[in-house]
């Protein structure tokens, strides 16, 4: 027995939200057609979803979501619509549905926002905690947020000057010597961290302040023996730190001063002999008050949608050889 199920939705209560809701040549339906199994019809002013009870009920609910978020936002987005599609059962935050949170402005005027909840946690945690560690794959915006938060505390006044550092490790290459000076060679490894300034700030703008010493890049190493007040300092890529290099960075901290640490514990690029210092930091300081650890997962990746296929894939892959390693075949 294929019994059908029927939902509407009455596209008045909704006006003007139906073509932002659809996409490009109806791209967005298409796509909760086949989130859910389900198929959709538009007709005399009413969207209707028919399917299955439990597939037309979660469509439903999506679709709900998608057209509450159109209401605060010019167009849904691939990045948007697969978001709520992943995060409606789950239950989506007001604010995202709302598009508030903005954390500041880049220098060509758009807005720096949390997409996801777990953004939103990430965020939220920054701004009630000295030091904070934000742990996810690849994507999920932890160095470009922790860029926006650094340069809004600074614009803002809290903070004297930034200081940004991550270790020059290669991702798996040797590249062997490179000529220049000290700023020439560590530009490869800091490049990351010069975009998300550059994007955010405007490359004359940050040149300025870098002219001025209060924007600061540098190799981890160059951290040893200061004691850094009055400052935001985001260190990037930290699952490529050992213990030493961890615990020597974190005592860098001063008066009124923040730290973010970003990394990827799925993508060390240390030797096989080498414990990486942010995992070991997740099991000593995971009680201290002041500090957080915020985790973010392959629902908060904002990149290109196969970027999250590719995570999931990888974790099943891994996941499989673990089990094997283990015995348990």
């Amino acid at each position: 027995m294929n019994d059908k199920t029927q939902l509407n939705i009455k596209l008045e209560e909704y006006s003007g939200q139906m073509m932002k809701v659809a996409g490009n040549l109806d791209k967005n339906l298409s796509k909760v057609e086949e989130y859910y199994q389900v198929n959709i019809v538009l007709r005399d002013n009413i969207l209707k979803i028919i399917g299955s009870k439990e597939n037309v009920e979660k469509a439903h609910e999506g679709m709900l979501n998608i057209f509450k978020a159109a209401q605060n936002r010019n167009t849904i987005d691939e990045q948007t619509l697969n978001y709520i599609l992943a995060m409606s059962e789950k239950g989506i935050d007001k604010e995202f549905l709302d598009n508030t949170g903005i954390i500041c402005y880049t220098s060509r005027g758009k807005a720096i926002k949390y997409k996801t909840e777990g953004q939103r946690r990430y965020i939220n945690a920054v701004r009630n905690n000295d030091i904070v560690f934000a742990i996810g794959p690849a994507g999920t915006g932890k160095t470009y947020l922790a860029m926006a938060m650094a340069i809004n505390a600074f614009k803002r006044g809290e903070v004297s000057r930034i200081v940004l550092t991550r270790p020059a490790i290669e991702a798996g290459e040797r590249l062997g010597f490179l000529p220049g000076d000290l700023r020439e060679k560590v530009d490869p490894y800091l490049r990351p961290l010069y975009d998300a300034l550059y994007d955010i700030m405007g490359a004359e703008t940050y040149q300025k302040y870098v002219d001025k010493k209060m924007i600061e890049i540098a190799p981890l190493a160059y951290m040893r023996g200061r004691t850094l007040d009055d400052s935001f300092i985001v260190l990037d890529e930290a699952q490529n730190t050992t213990p030493e290099q961890m615990k020597m960075f974190l005592t860098r901290l001063g008066f009124g001063s923040k730290v973010i640490v970003t990394g990827d514990i799925t993508q060390i690029d240390l030797p096989i002999d080498k414990t990486s210092g942010l995992k070991m930091a997740q099991r000593i300081l995971n009680d201290i008050k002041g500090l957080a650890f915020a985790y973010l997962g392959k629902e908060d990746v904002v990149r290109h949608s196969l970027v999250q296929k590719i995570i999931e894939a990888y974790d099943r892959f891994e996941n499989k050889n673990r089990t094997v390693d283990n015995g348990e075949v």
